[in-house]
């Protein structure tokens, strides 16, 4: 498979399609061999705790998956499944947008790879995961 990717208008117009990562108000910042970058605009609903203001780890996890997905994406031109994933939280993320990196570690026509890293505004280093995906062609 090509290591070409695609541009970050048409990147920004598959991942605003689905609902959910629109509520996240995902961002393109850039996409190229090396993965894509992507922001994900703060939201008052994320907040898990009221009284802490910290995010709910299913909302890293999320953008965890987002960002290794559109990893991949970028590259296929289209968003695929995900079969597996595994996040580490590395410390809260407070208030504030979040940003995450995502790079593809091994493209197969069947199964791949994508690793992200999401920091916070400070650039700390919040959480990071590997999923697998399923880049078969759709039938």
């Amino acid at each position: 498979m090509s290591k070409e990717t695609v541009d970050i208008e048409k990147l920004q117009q598959l991942i605003s399609a689905g609902p959910f990562n629109k509520w996240l108000n995902f961002t393109v910042l850039k996409t190229g061999e090396d993965g894509v970058e992507i922001k994900a605009a703060w939201r008052d609903e994320w907040v898990v705790n009221p009284e802490r203001r910290y995010t709910h780890g299913g909302i890293l996890a999320a953008i965890v998956d987002v960002a290794a997905d559109y990893a991949i994406a970028a590259r296929l031109g289209r968003p695929v499944p995900t079969i597996d994933i595994r996040v580490d939280y590395h410390k809260v993320a407070m208030p504030g947008d979040l940003t995450a990196k995502g790079r593809v570690v091994r493209m197969g026509s069947q199964f791949s790879t994508a690793e992200a890293h999401v920091y916070d505004q400070e650039g700390a280093l919040i959480a990071s995961g590997r999923g697998t995906y399923f880049t078969a062609a759709p039938k």
